[in-house]
Formats: C-alpha cells, sequence, structure tokens
C-alpha cells in the first residue's frame, strides 16, 4: 500500500462520475411520458436571502415547474431551486399544477423539460407567450409552445428539430470552451434553426465532432431556450457553468464581473505534521491570502496502516503540537472550520480503514476490481446520530481550547439526506459540494440510491436550508488510486480559466498539507493571475 504521504485520498471525483451514471438511465427526450393531465400537488419553497457582501441581493423570486412523477425530474429541480437560492426566493412545484397568471407573481420562471411528451397545461403555455416575465426553458416539449397557436415559430425567430445524437464534445459560451462528456452524447442536443436572426440571440453553441456548430442556448424576447437539461455528468469545465451564469441574466442582468477565490486546507488533524500546518500558514499569510483549514477531532488507524501494524487512536487533546499549529493557522488568516469528527467509522475498513482517508456518514468498500464502491448510509444513520457526531467534534475541540466550529464539511462530500438536514440546522453554513437525494423536494420517501451531486460557483442556501459555501476545482491528486484519476496544477488552473465565463463566479479548491509547499505557490500565483482576489470563507456567507 502507498504511504500517506503519496496516496491520494479523495473520492470526489468518483461520487460525481457516478451519480452521472445513475442520471444517464434516460437522457432528454428519451424518458417515458406522463399520463395525460398526470400532476402533483407538492410545492415546495426556499427563503430569501438577506442582503450580504458575498450575494447578489436583487430580492428576486423564481417559480421553478418540472414534470411530475420522475425522480430526475426532481433532482434537476432540486439543482435549479439551488442555484436561484443565490438571487433570493424560489417556489417549485410540478408543471401540471401551474395557474393562470402565477408566473407574473415572480421575477423570473425556470420550466425544466424532461419528461418528453409531458403534457403542459394552456395556461403556461398562454403566459409563456404573453412574456409577462422572462422565462427560461430546458430541454423537452418546447413544440407544445411552437403548436399552441399560429404563427408562433415566426413570432420567435427559431424553430426546433428533433434530437442531435452525434458526438459533442464541448459548448462554447462567451468564446471559451466548457465540457460535454462524451457519455451523454447518446441523449443529444435538440436542433434549433435561428429563422430571424434579428430576432434572436445564439448565447452558446454546442459542437460536433466534425466541427460543425448548433445552438445550444439561444433567447428570443422574454423566453431562453437551452436545448438540452445541462446536469448530467457535470465536471468543473461543464457547460453547466453556462447555464449558471444565464441565470443572472434571467434574475440579476446589472450584476457586476467580480472573480473571487478560496483556498481550504484539508484533511487536518492529530496525526499531521505541526511543522507543515505552520509553512503552510506562513506562506499564505505572507502571499496576504485567507484560507480555511479542515478539522477533524479523532484519528483511527486501527490495523496499523502507517504505524509498523500498531493501532493508532489519537485525539486532539493528545496532539498539543497539532492545536498549538491550529492556533497558528488561526492567527495567520485561517478559518477552522469542523471536517466531520473522526473522518472514519468506527464498524470497520470504510474502505481503508483509516481516518482522513475513509467515509464517515456513508459505508463503502473495494470490489474484487479494485474499484471504490459506495454502499449507501451508516446502519447507525439518524438524524440525531449525525447531530451527535457534531456535538462530540465540538466538545473535543473546547477541550484543547480551539472555538467552536460554525462551518462543517461532511468527509468527502457524501451523508444521507437525514445527515445534511441535521448538520444544517446547527451550523452557520456548510463548505463542500452536496449530494441531493430523489424525495428530498417532494417530501416522498427518500431513496438514497437515487442522488445527484452538484458544485455550486457561487454561494446559495440549498435544500437542505443550510448556506453553502462554495468548492468548485478539486484537489491536486499525483497518483491515480481506484478509479480516481490524478489531477494536476494545471488541470485546476486549466479549470479555473474555464470558471471565468460565470460572471460572479468564485474558484475554490482544496489542498492537502502532505504534499507542502510543492504546488500551492503555482496553484495561487496561476488562479491571481486569472483575476481572481483571494477572500475569507465567511465573505460567502449571508447575514441572518
Amino acid at each position: 500500500m502507498a504511504s500517506k504521504r503519496s496516496r491520494p485520498r479523495r473520492m470526489r471525483l468518483l461520487v460525481a462520475a457516478l451519480v452521472g451514471v445513475v442520471l444517464l438511465a434516460a437522457g432528454c427526450g428519451s424518458s417515458p411520458g406522463l399520463p395525460s393531465g398526470s400532476t402533483s400537488s407538492a410545492q415546495s419553497t426556499g427563503t430569501h436571502w438577506p442582503s450580504s457582501p458575498g450575494l447578489v441581493a436583487t430580492g428576486a423570486s423564481t417559480l421553478v415547474l418540472y414534470d411530475a412523477g420522475d425522480q430526475y425530474s426532481e433532482l434537476y429541480t432540486m439543482e435549479v431551486a439551488n442555484l436561484v437560492s443565490h438571487f433570493g426566493g424560489w417556489t417549485a412545484h410540478p408543471v401540471g399544477g401551474y395557474a393562470r397568471g402565477e408566473g407574473a407573481r415572480y421575477t423570473a420562471v425556470v420550466y425544466i423539460g424532461w419528461v418528453a411528451g409531458a403534457r403542459l397545461p394552456a395556461a403556461f403555455l398562454d403566459d409563456v407567450l404573453a412574456a409577462r416575465v422572462p422565462v427560461m426553458w430546458l430541454g423537452d416539449n418546447l413544440d407544445q409552445l411552437m403548436a399552441r397557436k399560429a404563427g408562433v415559430a415566426s413570432r420567435l425567430g427559431f424553430t426546433l428539430g428533433d434530437l442531435d445524437r452525434s458526438p459533442v464534445a464541448e459548448v462554447r459560451y462567451k468564446g471559451t470552451s466548457l465540457a460535454r462528456d462524451a457519455a451523454h452524447n447518446t441523449s443529444g442536443v435538440r436542433r434549433v434553426e435561428v429563422t430571424a436572426g434579428s430576432k434572436v440571440a445564439t448565447l452558446a453553441e454546442a459542437v460536433r465532432g466534425d466541427g460543425g456548430t448548433l445552438p445550444w442556448a439561444v433567447r428570443s424576447g422574454a423566453l431562453t431556450y437551452l436545448a438540452e437539461l445541462p446536469f448530467a455528468y457535470m465536471t468543473p469545465d461543464d457547460r453547466y457553468l453556462a447555464f449558471t451564469d444565464l441565470l443572472f441574466d434571467l434574475l440579476a442582468p446589472s450584476t457586476p464581473v467580480r472573480h473571487r477565490a478560496l483556498v481550504r486546507i484539508e484533511d487536518v488533524g492529530p496525526q499531521s505534521d505541526p511543522a507543515q500546518l505552520r509553512a503552510i500558514a506562513d506562506y499564505l499569510s505572507g502571499a496576504h491570502v485567507p484560507f480555511a483549514v479542515a478539522v477533524f477531532a479523532e484519528y483511527d488507524d486501527a490495523a496499523g496502516v502507517y504505524n509498523g501494524g500498531r493501532p493508532v487512536h489519537r485525539r486532539l487533546r493528545d496532539a498539543p503540537e497539532v492545536v498549538a499549529a491550529l492556533e497558528y493557522m488561526a492567527a495567520h488568516g485561517g478559518t477552522l472550520i469542523a471536517h466531520g469528527y473522526t473522518h472514519g467509522y468506527a464498524g470497520g475498513p470504510n474502505p481503508y480503514g483509516v481516518s482522513a482517508e475513509d467515509f464517515e456518514f456513508w459505508r463503502s468498500h473495494v470490489d474484487a476490481a479494485n474499484q471504490v464502491v459506495l454502499d449507501g448510509p451508516v446502519p447507525e444513520d439518524s438524524p440525531s446520530w449525525a447531530a451527535d457526531r457534531l456535538t462530540a467534534a465540538r466538545a473535543e475541540w473546547a477541550a484543547v481550547g480551539l472555538p467552536t466550529p460554525d462551518i462543517f464539511e461532511f468527509p468527502h462530500y457524501l451523508a444521507s439526506a437525514d445527515d445534511y438536514r441535521a448538520i444544517s440546522g446547527l451550523v452557520a453554513a456548510r463548505y463542500e459540494r452536496a449530494n441531493y437525494f430523489a424525495g428530498v423536494l417532494t417530501g416522498g420517501r427518500v431513496d438514497p440510491a437515487v442522488y445527484a451531486s452538484q458544485f455550486f460557483p457561487y454561494p446559495v442556501r440549498d435544500v437542505y436550508g443550510a448556506a453553502v459555501i462554495p468548492e468548485t476545482l478539486g484537489n491536486v491528486a499525483t497518483q491515480m488510486y481506484n478509479q480516481n484519476e490524478p489531477r494536476s496544477p494545471a488541470q485546476i488552473l486549466d479549470s479555473a480559466r474555464r470558471q471565468l465565463v460565470v460572471r460572479d463566479g468564485v474558484a475554490s479548491f482544496f489542498y492537502h498539507p502532505f504534499l507542502g509547499l510543492q504546488y500551492l505557490p503555482q496553484l495561487v500565483a496561476g488562479i491571481r493571475s486569472l483575476g481572481y482576489t483571494f477572500v475569507p470563507a465567511r465573505e460567502l456567507i449571508p447575514a441572518r
């Protein structure tokens, strides 16, 4: 087994990849249709953001409409709701329950067309054509709008064709090439033909493998149309970024351009090297870079993987030099955040058997093909169990004189819906990517096997009720381990360059201290050279 210093321990990209496979079970235009007139009365709402330096305090409100009866529709709806929360409050419910004039009570409307052939209410179609508020239409069923009245296509200045299933590897937006995973090509992109260029702005183009292009996002009057749903297989370079930026046009068009950056020092615990922590603090402080430090309170290596076969159990109180180094980091611009309690699981390897490498809130194992398999919530999982983990971590912090942490990061970004809800009610913010489960939005049975992983290029308040500080770039990984690909500083900087398309975006990465200063200065200098300004994590939390 590789040494701890060289072994990449994160499974963030693994989680995202697995989620992408789940979401690709049906593609845009290929999902089975609902019975005519099928609706649900479920309605969800999100609260307005207070004014804060970290937010676009527009007071905007968004109506998010979706096709009922499909788990993937619900997942996509949560992802949209999370994003629009950056601008203000939101309401989400099935489009079948739309009432005439309803959209006019909001700043804008987003419709998620996932179930091909789902019958749309005449009231909704008529209100879209009335253009009382901006509407963003994603994916399927725009043909029903085109057929609602004679001359609609002529009025809009574009027509719709069939799905184009030819390989599309990129989407060009604002002169930047954004990725589109090859696995998503089977779902296709709806063909859009612009017939009156004076009426239509082509906002982004899909680029085929042969170099040909087709419109990916267009705007005609108050209607913005995206020719696919930009959620499955999202990566830090993905065309999803174009969608997140187009929401500014919809909800806060006067937003000035601003690019901020965050850095988080990761997996710090009782096992950490105090000298490495101090060296990182000295460098970042000297470079005038505020930073966060993700700390877990208890370390376990039950099999002695890194101690010659001798078991190790160590708490913060057993590591006074580490505690002193954490105090030093806090005094030099560091914000200490809770990174779980043990960053591992007491019930055995999960999957390796060492804190900082294992999941804490989710079960996992390594299969015969040397792949990490995610099994589901731990057997003890419940809201009270999750809350107790945070309580125990805070008690250990208090025992060594560290301040009570009010920002939380789930180990490996994976937990159950119960865990997310419980922790979200006990902290000022979470600092992470997160997973959203079928059943959460509609209030139905939560299915732990159907979920979507999402990152945010700006702060949001998600469907679990917490402010979420972004992490968008991942981390340096020097070698492949299991199914996790290496990730170089150059790749991280290229992702940060692409993320400049988000007009008020945050480029955010994390860094393991066992790497020393080998790559950190390169990342800091490179991100700054792109025009980003490093800010404290707390700047991204709204005032209550």
